[in-house]
């Protein structure tokens, strides 16, 4: 890392902790994030600074300013060695989110560093991504299958007619057993990560201790593969890379299931929400092609990162209407920035499909998901939306959509639960068995299934609604 001085900033601009910041999380930004967000910007302009948990930083609210952070990664870094207060010691040290940031893994390298990461994944997603190759077309496969597994667990739960949680009984399982599948993971891993990957990415007082026991379980799993190699992501990252540790392999596996967990169903979530916000025919009539637009439409509207993790000014910078220290910490607003693109979107002179195509649920720039991740992420959401299109003959918000509970946090916004009352289509049976024509590889169990939803049931926070929302 190169060393850079903390110097004073230019005249006219106000050093970041000298100014009075209002707390972001806030009730008000729980039940409306939009209107935080534009006041914020009528008040500061597209940057606006902000307390985080008690932790002053910068948000960036405007469209081009966000851009301009994520793609400039010269000026703007990842490594969070270049965070002056925590260089400074100025932290808590109990801050509910250094722990996560203090994960060193692809996510958080700058430059040469960061390419070789990023050149280790892709090579080692890509045999997933391909539909033509053995990985990909098995992995599709295990999608749709475990799909069809929790519509038929529920129809034997619940019955052809009733009332689900689309998150704790389709989204969230089906997105824990893909990961099961993806990274090779013994079934006995499962728990572990149901328990401690939601507590850690709520940020809460117990994150740090989760952090921890989730490292330890991928960095278990990484020597677990070490000596049983398979065809799983966990082997082809250490074919990529044969030099990675057990513990640094544990870390990009770490990484690779928050984003497969939480960004990607939180997506699957997003967009079946806009699906139920149509109606029946609109649902109905969805091509291939028509849902992918229909994805984008959901990112657009709900980001799964709302706010995006800090980029640290390299050098003091003018952005929007502010000048941001060498060492400050910006939080891209993906959320915010969207607001922008939604006015041109509105507008006469611009078509819809071109601000739809610009959302920034991938991220942008150097940072953003490596292709092989998109692609891989794509064929998930669109496969999980495809299959409730399939089988649920009618599905109905049973709370209006402006009274759904969100887990809105420092960084991701997903809905708690997605209460419906459904019906199925008429011959849905439990868990199909398995088709001989099939890849005939290890898969996970129904009663695997099960457990995970027991758990599920248990752990996840919208549980505690689910006597209420659910009739």
């Amino acid at each position: 890392m190169d060393d850079h001085s903390h110097a004073v900033p230019p005249t006219g601009g106000a050093p970041l902790g000298s100014l009075p910041v209002e707390p972001l999380l806030t009730a008000e930004f729980d039940a409306d994030p939009g209107a935080v967000y534009e006041r914020l910007r009528g008040t500061y302009g597209p940057v606006a600074p902000v307390g985080l948990m008690g932790v002053p930083v910068w948000l960036a609210l405007g469209y081009t300013e966000v851009t301009e952070v994520l793609r400039n990664e010269s000026q703007w870094r990842r490594d969070v060695r270049y965070w002056r207060a925590r260089a400074e010691g100025r932290l808590p040290r109990d801050w509910p989110l250094l722990a996560g940031y203090e994960v060193r893994q692809m996510m958080f390298m700058d430059g040469e560093e960061h390419l070789g990461a990023r050149r280790t994944h892709h090579s080692a997603l890509s045999p997933f991504q391909d539909a033509r190759s053995p990985e990909g077309w098995e992995l599709r496969a295990a999608v749709a299958r475990y799909a069809d597994e929790l519509v038929g667990m529920l129809a034997t739960e619940s019955g052809a007619v009733g009332f689900a949680d689309l998150g704790a009984q389709y989204t969230r399982p089906l997105l824990l057993m893909v990961t099961t599948k993806l990274f090779g993971c013994p079934v006995e891993l499962g728990d572990e990560l149901v328990m401690d990957l939601w507590r850690m990415l709520d940020g809460g007082p117990e994150s740090g201790a989760a952090t921890g026991r989730a490292l330890g379980a991928f960095t278990r799993l990484a020597a677990h593969r070490r000596a049983r190699p398979g065809d799983d992501l966990t082997s082809y990252l250490l074919l990529a890379d044969p030099g990675l540790t057990d513990e640094q392999l544990g870390r990009e596996l770490f990484m690779n299931a928050v984003y497969l967990n939480d960004i990607t169903g939180n997506m699957v979530l997003n967009t079946l929400l806009e699906v139920l916000r149509g109606n029946a025919t609109v649902r109905r009539s969805l091509s291939a092609g028509q849902l992918g637009e229909t994805v984008n439409r959901a990112a657009l509207a709900n980001p799964p990162v709302a706010n995006m993790c800090f980029r640290f000014a390299a050098r003091d910078v003018r952005l929007g209407d502010v000048w941001v220290r060498a060492g400050d910490a910006v939080s891209p607003s993906a959320a915010a920035a969207h607001r922008d693109l939604l006015a041109i979107g509105s507008s006469h002179m611009v078509g819809a499909t071109v601000s739809t195509r610009a959302h920034l649920g991938w991220g942008a720039g150097p940072h953003q998901c490596p292709s092989a991740a998109r692609e891989l992420g794509g064929m998930i959401v669109t496969t999980a939306v495809g299959r409730f299109l399939d089988h649920f003959t009618r599905a109905e918000l049973t709370l209006p959509p402006d009274q759904l509970p969100w887990r809105s946090g420092p960084v991701v916004r997903g809905l708690r639960v997605l209460p419906v009352r459904y019906e199925l289509e008429p011959g849905t049976l439990p868990p199909r068995r398995p088709d001989p024509t099939e890849p005939t590889a290890p898969q996970p169990a129904d009663g695997y299934a099960r457990r995970l939803l027991t758990v599920l049931r248990r752990l996840m926070p919208g549980s505690k609604e689910e006597g209420r929302i659910l009739p």
